[in-house]
């Protein structure tokens, strides 16, 4: 008899300790279901069919000079200017993927955080520049301390290689800005060649040494539209990715 109660005592505490286990595996099953982290989705923002997505700056409709070449959007220069185009939507924190393909000579650049407004007639006056340009013929490239070059933050961050492929071939370029860590950077061709502040006290203190640092509405806005310039030059943007990471 006490064989049996001994048995009876054993079997019972080994029944209460695997419930006890079970019940803890399902706590953490439950504890990281519920953090699992989202992976935000890339949102296409062209893919060389239509204009769907993009937009004249301060305009209903797409700007003049822009057209469809194969897989690319292509900018030919008029005798007006000022064509800018913008994303549609506003974004703040993201990672923007495209690749871009300049003219001999030429000049364009990448805008983020593009606030629309009358006030500003130009998406460059409050919108920060990823410069795309023919590093080898525009004299651009010469000024600004490398600050003008391919792949540089218009005239506040020089790449630190040069990695551009010549005017005529395509390079593939990854911007990322978040407000939230405080950080932005430059990919070109693989290669990350800039990293930024993109707020608050240090990206004051970068203004501030630039052209920029009397313009009233520079990079200001954390959330903002993504632009295209017309820099009176042709060029041509494809694969036009965006993963906005507040999603």
């Amino acid at each position: 008899m006490k064989n049996l109660l001994k048995l009876y005592s054993l079997a019972s505490i080994l029944a209460f300790l695997s419930a006890c286990n079970n019940q803890k595996k399902e706590m953490q099953v439950s504890m990281e279901a519920e953090t699992e982290v989202v992976t935000p989705e890339w949102e296409v923002l062209f893919d060389g069919s239509n204009f769907d997505h993009w937009r004249g700056y301060n305009k209903d409709t797409m700007a003049n000079g822009w057209t469809i070449e194969g897989d690319a959007m292509a900018f030919t220069p008029g005798e007006e200017g000022g064509n800018n185009i913008i994303s549609k939507e506003k974004y703040t924190n993201f990672i923007l993927s495209l690749e871009w393909k300049i003219s001999e000579g030429g000049n364009s650049g990448i805008f983020y955080g593009v606030h629309e407004d009358t006030l500003y007639s130009e998406a460059y006056q409050t919108g920060p520049e990823i410069q795309v340009l023919d590093d080898d013929r525009n004299p651009d490239a010469k000024m600004g301390a490398g600050t003008h070059v391919a792949g540089s933050l218009y005239d506040m961050i020089a790449p630190s290689q040069n990695v551009v492929h010549p005017a005529g071939e395509w390079n593939s370029c990854v911007l990322e800005v978040n407000h939230q860590t405080n950080s932005g950077s430059v990919a070109l061709n693989g290669v990350k060649i800039a990293k930024f502040p993109v707020n608050g006290v240090a990206w004051d203190a970068m203004v501030a040494k630039s052209k920029f640092k009397d313009w009233e509405g520079f990079g200001i806005y954390p959330t903002g539209h993504i632009g295209l310039q017309d820099h009176g030059s042709k060029v041509w943007y494809r694969n036009i990715m965006i993963k906005d990471l507040d999603q």
